[in-house]
């Protein structure tokens, strides 16, 4: 007998979303919904399933597959890729996939974590950031007397800082610097 719902296994054609495989699937609710609905839960293969739930065992080789899953129509399924390319952020593939992810805005705060409580990171034009994002400085800064940031300077691969929405992080000239989003945009 099938975990699956009925719904849920004639959506995945009897493969896992993530990664394609057959075998035996199991629904998986992307937090922090409640799995009430079919749009709030995913079909995965135990393989999926066991590194979603123990991060400590991420086989960063197993997640390739993102390069086809982030680009479905199901907001689940972007919302797990969006979050794995997050985690695996270090790679250099999984940065490239992180800056041609796309999500309408309420995905996007459901993939941030909260659902729709979240406060998204947004630059001085009102564009959303995402970490892997390249800004430019619109504004020449004087950070504390140890650096001189100067319009137009371009910062690669931002983090955004969790808990809070106006901060971001990079690296400008090998020094590690936080600037505020109202001083850059989106490039």
């Amino acid at each position: 007998m099938s975990l699956l719902s009925t719904e849920l296994t004639a959506r995945c054609k009897s493969k896992c979303e993530i990664c394609g495989a057959g075998g035996k699937l199991f629904p998986y609710v992307v937090p922090p919904k409640t799995g009430n609905h079919v749009d709030e839960q995913v079909a995965i293969c135990g393989i999926c399933q066991e590194q979603l739930e123990k991060p400590e065992m991420i086989d960063t080789t197993h997640w390739r597959c993102i390069n086809d899953c982030m680009w479905s129509s199901v907001p689940a399924v972007q919302v797990i890729s969006y979050r794995m390319l997050q985690a695996l952020s270090d790679q250099d593939w999984a940065q490239d996939l992180l800056g041609m992810i796309y999500m309408d805005d309420e995905t996007l705060e459901w993939a941030d974590g909260s659902g729709g409580d979240v406060n998204v990171h947004k630059d001085s034009n009102g564009n959303i950031l995402l970490s892997g994002d390249t800004v430019v400085i619109i504004k020449d800064l004087d950070v504390k007397g140890q650096f001189y940031g100067q319009r137009g300077t371009s910062v690669r691969r931002i983090s955004l800082v969790q808990d809070n929405p106006e901060l971001i992080e990079g690296r400008v000239n090998d020094q590690q610097i936080f600037l505020l989003t109202k001083f850059v945009k989106k490039s």
